[in-house]
C-alpha cells in the first residue's frame, strides 16, 4: 500500500497520481483510470482522531500504527506566522484556550492544553497521557515523523491566513518535500479554496492538489466543473454523504481521484469502495485497514 502512488504517478509528460495530472497534461486514458479495487488510501482524518485527541503527536503516531497511509494534517496560521496543525480557526474545541488562532502567538499556543478535551468528551477512552499534550508545528510533525512519510496537507482560505501558501511551501522545500519529491506522492495538498491551490500551483506546479467541495454539489457536479478542477489539480474530496454511484463514476470518467471524508462505517467503506473510490479519510484507519484486508 506504502507504495501504491509511486507506482503509478506517471502521466505522458508530467508526473500525477493514478489517472489525475499534476498540471496542463492530459487525464489518462479510460482504461488507466480504474485502480485495484484493494487498493483504497488509507487517510487518517486529524491522526487516529476516533481513538486519540486530533491533531496531536499521538494521534498521528496512532495512525501510522494503524497502517494509514497518509498522516492529515489541517493547517491554521499564528500571529507571528507559524503554521500549527489545528483543524478549527478558533481555540476553544480542542485546547483550554479562547478566540482566534490568529490573534496568538506560536508560544501562547504551546502554553495551551490539546488533549485533556478529549478525556472528557470520551470518557471511556480517557488515558493520562493525553493530558497536557501540545499542539505541533507542521516542522515539528514532519520532523518526528519523517521526510519519508506521507502527509496530506490542507490550507485554508487566503482571505483568513495571507501568505499561508509560501510559508507552507517553504517548509515543505526545507525537508525535501517540495517538487518532483511531492510529485512521487509524498504531499498531497488540498483545500476548500481554489484561490488557495491556485496559489500553490502557480508556485510549485508539481505538487498534487485536491479540490474540496461544499455540500452545494449534492445535487450533482456538472462536466463544466470537472474539467475546471482538472487545470490545477488531481482530485476532489467531499462529505461522502454527497456521492452516490453515478457521482463517484463521473469524477473518474474525467480522470480524477476521488477521496470522500469522513466515513467511519464499515458498511459506508464497502459501499463506496464497490462504487470506486480511490481513497477514503477516516477517524478509524484501523477498521478501515480490516476493510481491505475483507476484500483481498
Amino acid at each position: 500500500m506504502k507504495g501504491l502512488l509511486r507506482n503509478v504517478f506517471m502521466s505522458a509528460a508530467l508526473v500525477g497520481i493514478g489517472s489525475g495530472v499534476v498540471a496542463h497534461a492530459e487525464a489518462a486514458s479510460p482504461a488507466d483510470q480504474l485502480q485495484n479495487k484493494n487498493k483504497v488510501l488509507n487517510i487518517s482524518h486529524r491522526g487516529a482522531s476516533g481513538h486519540a485527541p486530533e491533531h496531536t503527536l499521538l494521534a498521528y503516531e496512532l495512525g501510522e500504527k494503524m497502517k494509514g497511509d497518509y498522516i492529515e494534517v489541517d493547517l491554521q496560521m499564528t500571529k507571528d506566522g507559524e503554521l500549527i496543525a489545528m483543524h478549527d480557526e478558533t481555540l476553544d474545541r480542542t485546547t483550554n484556550g479562547t478566540g482566534l488562532v490568529k490573534d496568538y502567538t506560536l508560544a501562547e499556543v504551546k502554553q495551551l492544553d490539546a488533549g485533556s478535551w478529549f478525556n472528557e468528551k470520551y470518557p471511556e477512552l480517557a488515558k493520562e497521557e493525553y493530558v497536557g499534550l501540545q499542539v505541533p508545528t507542521l516542522e515539528e510533525v514532519i520532523e518526528t515523523f519523517g521526510k519519508g512519510n506521507r502527509y496530506y496537507i490542507e490550507t485554508k482560505s487566503p482571505e483568513v491566513y495571507p501568505g499561508m501558501e509560501e510559508k507552507l511551501l517553504e517548509v515543505l522545500k526545507k525537508y525535501g518535500l517540495s517538487g518532483k519529491k511531492a510529485a512521487s506522492g509524498k504531499v498531497l495538498i488540498q483545500s476548500f479554496s481554489s484561490d488557495s491551490l491556485k496559489i500553490v500551483h502557480e508556485l510549485d506546479p508539481q505538487i498534487p492538489l485536491v479540490q474540496l467541495l461544499w455540500y452545494d454539489h449534492a445535487a450533482g457536479i456538472t462536466d463544466a466543473e470537472l474539467n475546471s478542477y482538472k487545470e490545477y489539480s488531481i482530485g476532489v474530496g467531499m462529505n461522502f454523504d454527497m456521492l452516490d454511484k453515478a457521482y463517484v463514476q463521473k469524477v473518474r470518467q474525467h480522470g480524477l481521484e476521488i477521496h470522500p471524508y469522513t466515513v467511519n462505517e464499515k458498511d459506508d467503506m464497502h459501499r463506496l469502495i464497490d462504487w470506486g473510490v480511490t481513497g477514503l479519510f477516516t477517524n478509524f484507519p484501523d477498521r478501515l485497514q480490516e476493510v481491505l484486508k475483507e476484500r483481498k
